[in-house]
């Protein structure tokens, strides 16, 4: 028996006496079951639905129609056609009937199953669209294929995404770097108002005095005072192929709020089989996420050897690799250079992906050849992030998740 994959059905208070309960708890089980498995053949149900239940079962039923197997052209069942129209009022429904989070899964789903991706290069389109990282990444695989007409609809989407991702992710990275450059900078002749105490006693608890019941600090442990010269380089070496759509989303906004920050000096690299540097628009992540290129083959010796090459403080130096490692290039020296690097003491970070989707498909047995060189592969969300980043400037082992 097929049914849909929307992932969520609202239910709805009765109102009913306690002497229903049993009655509606049934009642409700057949609702449910019946929006899920939809109607005709599909239906063993026999509930009938009315008013705005049959109103999101019509929405349900546009898009996944009769079964789960996606249906292009003149084959499909589902009912919004290639009408511009009839997908804007459909667009409309949903956000109605169901929350943000399910409206983005069924727009993502209506791009997959139904072709409809052609239809955001209208303006009408995208006004009507929920916004979110994959609608981004949709947008920005048809950069060149948007219209005068439609780009700056697309840029306003675009900024909306990444506004709202840097209200969410700033204030904690900026946080959680700050600290890691400033114990990073600690000092043994600090002023008083620098010293970190915690540190000073652990090391000096050998100087117990326990006569005087106290702890002689022949040591003083403190934290550098802040500095606005530059104290750390980070290099963010982004995969811009297709699969890595939203990894690119979420590094472009990354590396705006690091390049915000006096104490690091940040670059951005995004790489297919060539090699852009964007590090001169990081002030706008939006002119980041429209200079890259979705799609294509990937060369990651080639973007690492272009990384290396701008490195002027290895010891001082974090570089990033976000990519799932399938290596069109040359893999020994990839390898190579990644090794080199570690050697002049560059702390060397690979994520296989920087998005909240979980591990990707990915090349294992280059991940292994990294983690042998002390370059463990692992994917990261971006609420994860910021402790990745501050780990790797304090040069202590990063917080890995579990692979489970």
């Amino acid at each position: 028996m097929t049914g849909r994959t929307t992932g969520h059905i609202t239910g709805r208070t009765t109102g009913r006496t306690p002497g229903h309960r049993v009655t509606d708890a049934a009642e409700e089980r057949l609702r449910r079951w019946r929006l899920v498995l939809g109607g005709d053949q599909a239906d063993g149900t026999g509930h009938a639905l009315s008013g705005r239940d049959a109103a999101m079962d019509g929405a349900l039923t546009a898009l996944y129609g009769k079964g789960d197997t996606p249906r292009t052209g003149r084959d499909r069942a589902a009912g919004l056609g290639a009408s511009a129209p009839a997908v804007a009022r459909w667009l409309g429904d949903i956000r109605t009937y169901f929350p943000s989070s399910v409206v983005q899964v069924m727009q993502r789903d209506a791009i997959d199953r139904l072709g409809l991706a052609t239809l955001l290069l209208e303006p009408e389109m995208l006004q009507a669209v929920e916004p979110d990282v994959h609608l981004v990444g949709t947008l920005l695989s048809l950069n060149k294929a948007l219209p005068e007409t439609t780009k700056e609809t697309a840029r306003a989407v675009v900024r909306k995404v990444v506004e709202d991702l840097e209200r969410r992710l700033a204030t904690r990275t900026r946080a959680a770097l700050t600290g890691a450059l400033d114990r990073s900078a600690r000092t043994g002749r600090p002023r008083h108002h620098d010293i970190d105490w915690n540190r000073t006693i652990a090391a000096n608890l050998k100087h117990y005095l326990p006569e005087h019941r106290t702890v002689v600090p022949e040591r003083l442990v403190g934290h550098g005072r802040a500095s606005r010269s530059v104290k750390k380089e980070v290099v963010l070496c982004v995969d811009q192929s297709g699969s890595m759509a939203a990894s690119v989303v979420y590094a472009s906004v990354f590396g705006a709020v690091l390049a915000s920050m006096r104490s690091l000096e940040t670059r951005l690299v995004v790489f297919d089989t060539a090699v852009v540097d964007l590090t001169e628009q990081l002030d706008d992540p939006v002119d980041v996420l429209f200079g890259t290129r979705l799609g294509g083959g990937t060369d990651i010796n080639r973007a690492l050897a272009y990384c290396q090459s701008r490195i002027t403080r290895p010891a001082e130096t974090v570089v990033v690799l976000i990519s799932d490692l399938y290596e069109g290039g040359i893999r020994d020296e990839m390898l190579k250079r990644v090794a080199a690097m570690r050697a002049a003491g560059v702390r060397f970070v690979t994520l296989l992906a920087l998005s909240d989707e979980g591990t990707p498909a990915y090349d294992r047995e280059h991940a292994a050849a990294l983690a042998a060189l002390g370059a463990p592969a692992f994917a990261c969300t971006p609420d994860l992030f910021p402790e990745v980043m501050a780990a790797a400037i304090e040069k202590r082992p990063l917080p890995i998740p579990d692979a489970g």
